[in-house]
């Protein structure tokens, strides 16, 4: 699957937004990717999913015994990359402000563990999930995320491995371009602005 092919997708799905957005990072942006959207389609979620385990070498495939990812984005990432992956997929939640399986989730110790996000921005989430996948007994091996938003900067400490890197400008809210800050802002994800 090529990067229009991807794009394709999420335009198809009405999952590339353009405006002004505030990230979970707390920056803003004048494009978002709605991964929710484009995973809505059961069908296209497999697409995509099955395109990026294809883009994970061989040799790292065969080492990853479970998924583990971040609730609430990446949910359904992750259970669509376990289920193209044939292994298990499991969240993590934040009851109190840290990342923590639950629900009966488990690792076994040394566990290997493909960590799944929807989008990576900063990156900070990732590697919170990945201390808390390391607390639970397990060690991630690599990280994956449907969107790589970073601009190459995001360093999650493992192999990571994007289906399509999308590199849009960032800025702090009171560093805003004229043509950004005249359109309201508006926050499409699940986190608070920091």
């Amino acid at each position: 699957m090529t990067e229009d092919d991807v794009l394709a997708e999420f335009r198809a799905a009405e999952a590339l937004l353009e405006g002004h957005f505030i990230l979970s990072s707390g920056l803003r942006s004048s494009r978002y990717l709605q991964c929710a959207r484009v995973l809505m389609d059961p069908a296209r979620g497999a697409r995509l999913s099955e395109a990026l385990v294809a883009s994970i070498p061989a040799n790292l495939r065969a080492q990853i015994g479970a998924v583990v990812s971040p609730a609430m984005g990446g949910v359904i990432a992750g259970h669509e990359m376990a289920r193209a992956l044939g292994v298990e997929a499991m969240f993590l939640e934040r009851p109190d402000g840290v990342f923590e399986l639950r629900r009966g989730f488990r690792l076994t110790p040394g566990q290997t563990v493909l960590m799944m996000e929807d989008v990576v921005t900063t990156g900070l989430s990732s590697r919170e999930a990945i201390a808390a996948i390391g607390r639970a007994g397990g060690v991630t091996v690599a990280a994956a995320a449907l969107v790589d938003r970073s601009n190459g900067t995001a360093d999650l400490g493992v192999p990571f491995f994007p289906l399509i890197r999308l590199d849009v400008p960032t800025y702090p809210a009171d560093a805003l371009p004229a043509e950004l800050a005249a359109i309201p802002a508006i926050k499409p994800g699940s986190r608070a602005a920091a």
